[in-house]
């Protein structure tokens, strides 16, 4: 006995839950569910080891109480133990009655393993304040301290910067005594992407 051919007015919707998947590939499951029959309709990228044909229980979606179109984002645990973010769209008929619902679930247990790793990567825990015998003299640092505390205050980056803002840079890191490091000079024309010439020319114009 041959399966029963889909129901073409759900068409539309099986399409938007493949490219929901594919998008979202291998992590996020699509499941449309056909409120008519009461029944799951369609399975993008099956993470729930549910069925097509397995019962809904969404009689209450049926209710002309039912204003939203959006439910959730909600959590629930797949049958794996895997952390599960979900949202269901009520989608609706030409008339408004509700018609089917749109279930997509990602699984977020990835996302929550990596940032947990980056948190305690990047905890402050164990760090210990710049030792005075190694940053006392550390030109470099208090440079580049000096420079993005200037961008900032200006709402700049260095990509953005101006020729003008890269000579008002120059002067103003000079009248902070930037330049009495050695190979200060190279390390600012170097950050700044500028010639070394014309960091030469800017501070020979302070000379006068």
């Amino acid at each position: 006995m041959n399966a029963p051919l889909p129901d073409p007015t759900l068409d539309n919707f099986r399409t938007i839950a493949d490219a929901i998947a594919t998008l979202f590939y291998p992590h996020a499951e699509v499941v449309l569910h056909d409120l008519r029959t009461q029944k799951v309709d369609y399975i993008a990228n099956n993470l729930s080891k549910r069925v097509i044909g397995d019962d809904s229980s969404l009689e209450d979606m049926l209710s002309e109480e039912i204003s939203e179109r959006n439910i959730g984002p909600y959590e629930k645990l797949n049958w794996d133990g895997q952390k599960i973010r979900s949202l269901s769209s009520v989608l609706r008929d030409a008339g408004g009655r509700p018609l089917a619902v749109l279930c997509i679930n990602l699984n977020i247990s990835l996302f929550e393993n990596a940032k947990a790793a980056l948190d305690l990567f990047l905890s402050p825990g164990k760090l210990i304040p710049q030792p005075d015998s190694l940053f006392r003299d550390d030109w470099q640092e208090r440079i580049n301290t000096f420079l993005h505390a200037w961008m900032r205050e200006r709402q700049l980056s260095l990509n953005l910067l101006t020729r003008d803002h890269k000579r008002e840079l120059v002067l103003a890191l000079h009248a902070e005594g930037a330049f009495k490091g050695k190979s200060a000079s190279n390390y600012v024309a170097n950050v700044l992407n500028m010639g070394r010439a014309t960091v030469y020319k800017h501070l020979k114009e302070l000379k006068g």
